[in-house]
């Protein structure tokens, strides 16, 4: 892809609108609040492999130089020219950004940018629409699966097993997403909370981007089709074949092809060869409403199978099956089956989560209220002059002014200040990518263990 053309139209025309002397543009990255109040920070790394240690060429340029003619809109040839004479086309430009993994209140900056060449003070705006969008996005993913986390976590604390919660909420969300690189970026994040995911590009991109040689993990599982072929008459068969090819270990089957209650039924005489074998089947009921049915399945399988009760007082299905739930499912429903389940006195160690479209998909810009605004101009790159947003129309859009740096605050967590105002307090936002080189680099359980120790 040629970089010069990931950017919005507009773009093509700033370089002529800032002020002559203009010579260094400072500008920052924060959400302004949202749906949750802190954030995960991850995903920047990606972006800083894939497309900002790349070179532009000469080719590009002429590429860009002919769409812009097209598209109705000048073009900066005389600037990328000199991107590549002086930098052979490497990009000038500076980032400072926390450390992925770190979780941060929302309305704090996040990254800094500004350009290192007062020739491409207009770089630093260039490059928003890609690098917002190479944040807010896997920021988004990573911030809503750790809440869900959390709140698992909670119902497993209280009714169960805590330290199942890694694999309590796995990723089917591969084919709601709206390309690859989403199912690798959003899969990657959820990645940073749980173990679970059937989204292969997650860990791929994990391994690609940040050196961890499996992020993930995943069992054998039915579909529909697997079932469907054998016809409803032979919809006991199906689960026979399943427990003959799968019985000794791990594996999920589907059961709402035809009857989800009956096909419970049906597998009653082959749970005993599961127990006998030493697997464990889940069961996933993904029909009907989900609060109501996860309690109806399990209790159904009470029935059936019997149950223990554990220390806490909660009722725990035997451990040669569980149910996983993945139909409906976001951070609200989750919520509420747990919810039910707890009233009904039935342990959450009896049920996981299987989480898509609402996971990568049902996520936008605003969800976290991302933004990137400049905040500073220079004309030497010394003293600087503070830039501001602030419609008086609505106050929450108001952008930060000046060179920033984000410090630890106590009590209240994170705080954005001026640099002039450090006062020999720990700058969070760090190097990570000068002239065209990463500077700094995160590997995969680091991340992890910063957001979980």
């Amino acid at each position: 892809m040629n970089f010069i053309l990931n950017a919005d139209s507009y773009k093509l025309s700033h370089f002529l609108q800032y002020p002559p002397k203009t010579n260094f543009v400072s500008s920052y990255i924060e959400s302004r609040g949202g749906r949750w109040n802190r954030v995960v920070f991850y995903g920047l790394q990606i972006f800083l492999k894939e497309y900002l240690t790349r070179a532009i060429t000469r080719e590009e340029i002429a590429e860009a130089k002919i769409f812009a003619k097209k598209h109705g809109l000048p073009f900066n040839e005389n600037g990328w020219q000199r991107l590549v004479e002086k930098h052979g086309g490497k990009l000038p430009l500076f980032l400072q950004a926390v450390e992925e993994g770190t979780i941060v209140k929302t309305e704090n900056a996040l990254v800094q940018l500004t350009n290192t060449d007062p020739e491409f003070a207009w770089l630093v705006s260039y490059v928003e629409t890609a690098l917002l969008r190479a944040v807010w996005y896997p920021v988004a993913v990573a911030t809503q699966s750790y809440f869900c986390r959390q709140k698992i976590a909670s119902f497993l604390e209280s009714t169960g097993t805590p330290d199942a919660v890694e694999w309590a909420l796995h990723d089917f969300g591969a084919r709601g997403v709206s390309s690859f690189e989403s199912a690798g970026v959003g899969g990657s994040a959820h990645l940073l909370n749980f173990r679970g995911s059937d989204t292969m590009t997650g860990a791929v991109f994990a391994a690609k981007y940040y050196g961890e040689e499996m992020a993930s993990g995943s069992i054998p599982a039915a579909e529909h089709s697997t079932i469907t072929s054998w016809g409803r008459e032979g919809e006991f068969d199906a689960y026979a074949n399943m427990v003959e090819q799968f019985g000794d270990g791990l594996f999920a089957c589907v059961i709402d092809s035809y009857d989800t209650l009956n096909a419970i039924d049906l597998w009653r005489e082959l749970f005993e060869k599961v127990r006998v074998k030493g697997g464990r089947v889940v069961l996933r009921p993904d029909s009907g409403n989900p609060v109501t049915m996860a309690a109806s399945c399990i209790e159904k399988l009470f029935e059936i199978v019997g149950y223990t009760t554990n220390s806490k007082g909660y009722k725990v299905l035997p451990p040669f099956v569980r149910i996983i739930y993945g139909d409906g499912i976001n951070e609200q429903s989750i919520g509420d089956i747990l919810s039910e389940l707890k009233f009904r006195q039935i342990s959450a160690d009896n049920i996981a989560f299987g989480m898509g479209g609402a996971l990568l998909q049902h996520l936008n810009r605003d969800t976290l209220r991302f933004a990137m605004k400049a905040s500073a101009v220079s004309e030497d790159g010394v003293v600087w002059r503070g830039v501001q947003k602030s419609p008086v129309t609505d106050p929450g859009k108001k952008s930060k002014a000046g060179r920033l740096a984000l410090v630890v605050r106590e009590f209240s967590g994170h705080e954005t200040v001026s640099e002039d105002e450090l006062n020999g307090r720990e700058n969070l936002l760090k190097p990570v990518f000068r002239d065209g080189e990463i500077l700094r680099e995160f590997t995969f359980s680091e991340v992890r263990k910063r957001i979980w120790g």
